[in-house]
């Protein structure tokens, strides 16, 4: 499950703020913390959802170091909210590739190391090389 980076601020007589460095524009907010965490991973839903609805990919969540480089991001607290399973849009491909290539995926999908990708025969077989994301 993807989860992402939210940013809680907090000024002075305000209520507590939600942003996602990784979805400019996506932002929530609430009254107490719980609520400000609830409403952010709301906001996330629903941005993914659409993001589906319009047959487009949702962004690789970046690294906390990453998102801390940015100096705008110095004063947010950095909580995780993650991605319901539901928003991720999975897509089958077909990869045509020399034989040598497909000789070395399927060595390196038996040493167990495979965690992004799962390389499988047609039926489910593991092994073959066929990639599904």
């Amino acid at each position: 499950m993807r989860q992402y980076i939210a940013l809680i601020h907090k000024e002075p007589g305000s209520d507590y703020g939600v942003s996602f460095p990784d979805l400019p524009g996506v932002i929530s907010a609430g009254k107490t913390l719980d609520e400000a965490r609830d409403m952010g991973a709301e906001a996330l839903a629903l941005h993914l959802e659409g993001l589906a609805a319009d047959g487009e990919a949702a962004p690789e969540p970046s690294s906390l170091e990453e998102i801390m480089k940015d100096a705008q991001n110095k004063d947010g607290v950095a909580v995780l909210i993650a991605a319901t399973t539901a928003d991720v849009k999975s897509v089958r491909i077909n990869v045509t590739m020399p034989a040598d290539v497909l000789d070395q995926i399927d060595r390196y999908a038996r040493t167990g190391r495979v965690h992004a990708l799962r390389l499988s025969r047609p039926g489910g077989e593991e092994g073959n090389g066929g990639l599904t994301r």
